[in-house]
């Protein structure tokens, strides 16, 4: 007979359990060097919801299963910063940075006794939100927005979701008392650009630019909502600090990146040319922390790194719009204080605005995967940040019409986070009497179908699925690297495909022949060769990328694994109904409407069963199950339970099971509690199992 585990015993795992799963995160999420596989780190965190629920005494706020975001809220708390967080002045130029080095000497020269070597420390200002991270004893327990320097808002519990902040600082050490660590949340470059593409085909408004996109997350009212956005930190300076045990700027980045925070790490370069071979080394190698502020003493130096990373701003991941320059010394910024609302000991230099007119010749409507025509302006080529731009985005007619833009205007563009080209705004001085109004159209411009536009979507849509334009956006889709991953496979080549109707369906491209494709223009034997293998190796995939690269509308990444997970085979899949989807968290009326939609298109099923006859085998993606006692069980809960209906969904699906909201003749388990309703009966009628609460407990026990 097994011996009783004590309490403390049960402590000891679970802190165990949190310790080695917040290492994970931080390797995973900061260093993004994971040292483990995905199945095992879902092990462990199956591990510690079940010993929380069954023994909640020892479940407390920082523990990583508490990132998915508490309850909506009706407003944000307001409150105050313990030490104001002060705004920098701004430097447009190097005139203005040497104005700045020369305050700062003047400064220190009336102290005869302070040492005039100057150290600066240098680095990217994010374009992002500032946040305040209060750490009380080593434990996370505020996040306040900047607010009005003064005073901010409480987002903790959106702020919790944030995967890069640790809810509990590493320490060798006993912790601070407290800790308030200011940095910036943002939004990586190629995720906004992933964002934007589903709020566009999901007929939502986009996003501006990755700043406003983080902005809007963070502040959601709704944490749920937050924990779908792709949001980032990087801290990178101190408010109140109990115990400080740095002297310099780079001693306190060094420190909160030894306690887990993710920092970008200064390297120590003695020279602006070994930093610069080394940030372009970690850019090409897309992995762990970037390198890019740099230490100098040498003010010429702070100039040209203020000059390069301009240059090399459009490599990094994320949005800057400048270089903050620090004097690197805590005590010498002591000294120098602060006049009005700017400290003196620092300055942030702004990049020169990469906008730049043009004119636009005509405006375009292109037609996406989904049939959601997209207005774009083709404009006189015009450079903006080293890139030459031909073409921006118009979003929809709503956008051209409250920007009131024509063709024949003269227009100020940009490159939107580094990423989209967009009118900025329209130079009405210089329009002229032959600009002409522009209006969506009402049939689709590719296949002369009528357009539909529903009243809660601000997009116009061609409802024709053979439109040639769709079938070509969704075939991009199908092969790209997230979806079917199909090497060698370009727009370009999918497009003559099209055209010279050899594929007009997903399926299609399985039967593609070598002499068919050598006939193409630029396909030698080597390319086609190595597509036909790519095509080949395409075919053994996962439910969940399967399912992505179908395209079915709402479908992204997340809700196509979230559907793989529940269903796991393609054909329980397709057999689905408004009731199997109702059981699964995140997939909302909206998602299930689409998908039941496409489902019950007799075409889209009837593709899907070439795909298989093409050779195309589905795995479920999934670890085996074999260590769970309710592994792969539909179960239903009835009546009262001692412990509260999340909590026992909770230790359920930590075992492998599938909590459902309503019985079905599918359903393999009924959890029976006090006052149950009619559920039993109709258990009893369909003989499906049936368990109480004790009976539960033992068996979760036991496992």
């Amino acid at each position: 007979m097994e011996r009783k585990r004590t309490p403390e015993e049960i402590k000891t795992e679970i802190e165990g359990l949190k310790e080695e799963i917040e290492k994970h995160d931080h390797q995973y999420y900061v260093l993004d060097q994971p040292l483990i596989a995905d199945a095992e780190y879902d092990r462990l965190f199956r591990r510690l919801v079940q010993l929380e629920n069954e023994f909640p005494e020892f479940k407390t706020n920082t523990s990583p299963t508490q990132r998915v975001g508490g309850k909506p809220l009706d407003l944000f708390e307001k409150r105050e910063h313990r030490i104001p967080m002060l705004s920098l002045q701004n430097a447009f130029s190097n005139e203005d940075l040497l104005d700045f080095r020369d305050r700062i000497s003047k400064e220190i020269s009336k102290d005869p006794q302070a040492d005039q070597r100057i150290e600066f420390f240098c680095e990217p200002k994010f374009d992002g939100l500032a946040l305040e991270l209060i750490y009380e004893n080593g434990e996370l327990v505020s996040a306040l927005t900047r607010g009005d320097g003064v005073v901010g808002e409480e987002v903790l519990n959106n702020v919790l979701t944030i995967r890069t902040i640790p809810l509990k600082l590493r320490s060798t050490m006993k912790p601070l008392e407290i800790l308030e660590v200011r940095g910036e949340v943002l939004i990586f470059k190629e995720d906004f650009r992933t964002l934007n593409e589903f709020q566009q085909e999901s007929g939502l408004t986009t996003f501006a630019n990755p700043r406003n996109a983080a902005a809007g997350s963070l502040r959601q009212l709704d944490p749920k909502v937050t924990a779908q956005r792709p949001l980032k930190f990087f801290g990178y300076a101190v408010g109140h600090c109990s115990s400080p045990s740095f002297e310099t700027q780079i001693e306190l980045e060094e420190m909160l990146f030894s306690l887990g925070l993710p920092v970008l790490v200064c390297s120590r370069n003695k020279t602006l040319q070994d930093w610069k071979a080394n940030l372009v080394h970690a850019l090409k190698k897309k992995r762990g922390p970037l390198p890019i502020p740099f230490l100098t003493d040498h003010f010429s130096d702070v100039l040209s790194y203020y000059q390069l990373l301009g240059e090399l701003r459009h490599e990094l991941p994320f949005e800057i719009d400048g270089v903050v320059v620090k004097v690197n010394k805590i005590s010498l910024q002591q000294d120098l204080g602060s006049i009005a609302r700017n400290p003196r000991w620092a300055i942030a230099a702004k990049f020169p605005p990469e906008q730049e007119e043009t004119v636009i010749k005509d405006i375009v409507v292109q037609v996406g995967r989904t049939g959601a025509l997209t207005p774009k302006a083709v404009m006189t080529p015009v450079k903006v940040g080293g890139v030459t731009v031909t073409n921006a985005t118009l979003h929809n007619q709503d956008e051209i019409t409250r920007k009131d833009i024509r063709i024949g205007d003269h227009v100020l563009i940009q490159r939107a986070g580094d990423v989209i080209p967009e009118v900025v705004r329209v130079l009405k001085d210089k329009r002229t009497g032959s600009s002409e109004p522009f209006f969506m159209p009402d049939h689709c411009p590719i296949c002369n179908h009528k357009v539909i536009k529903l009243e809660e979507e601000v997009i116009t849509r061609c409802a024709n699925s053979l439109c040639p334009a769709r079938i070509k956006e969704s075939l991009k889709h199908f092969v790209s690297r997230r979806a079917m991953n199909v090497e060698g496979l370009g727009d370009r080549l999918i497009e003559t495909l099209v055209d010279r109707g050899l594929v007009s369906s997903f399926s299609d491209l399985y039967h593609l022949k070598a002499p068919d494709l050598m006939k193409l223009e630029r396909q030698g034997e080597k390319s086609v060769s190595n597509l036909i293998e790519s095509l080949n190796q395409s075919k053994e995939t996962t439910l969940s990328r399967f399912i992505y690269s179908l395209g079915i509308r709402f479908v992204g990444e997340q809700t196509a694994k979230l559907l793989a997970d529940h269903f796991r085979t393609i054909e329980k899949f397709l057999s689905t109904t408004e009731t199997d989807l109702q059981e699964i968290p995140m997939v909302g009326p909206k998602v299930s409407e689409a998908i039941l939609t496409t489902l019950s298109q007799k075409t889209f099923k009837n593709e899907i069963k070439k795909l298989l006859a093409s050779g195309v085998k589905i795995s479920s993606g999934r670890r085996p199950e074999t260590d769970g006692p309710l592994n792969g069980l539909r179960i239903v809960i009835t009546g009262t339970l001692p412990q509260p209906r999340e909590r026992v969904k909770e230790m359920i699906e930590s075992s492998g099971g599938h909590v459902l909201s309503s019985l079905t003749k599918k359903t393999d388990l009924l959890i029976v509690g006090s006052d149950p309703g009619s559920k039993v009966e109709t258990a009893k009628a369909h003989k499906i199992q049936m368990m109480d609460w004790d009976q539960l407990l033992d068996l979760l026990k036991n496992q």
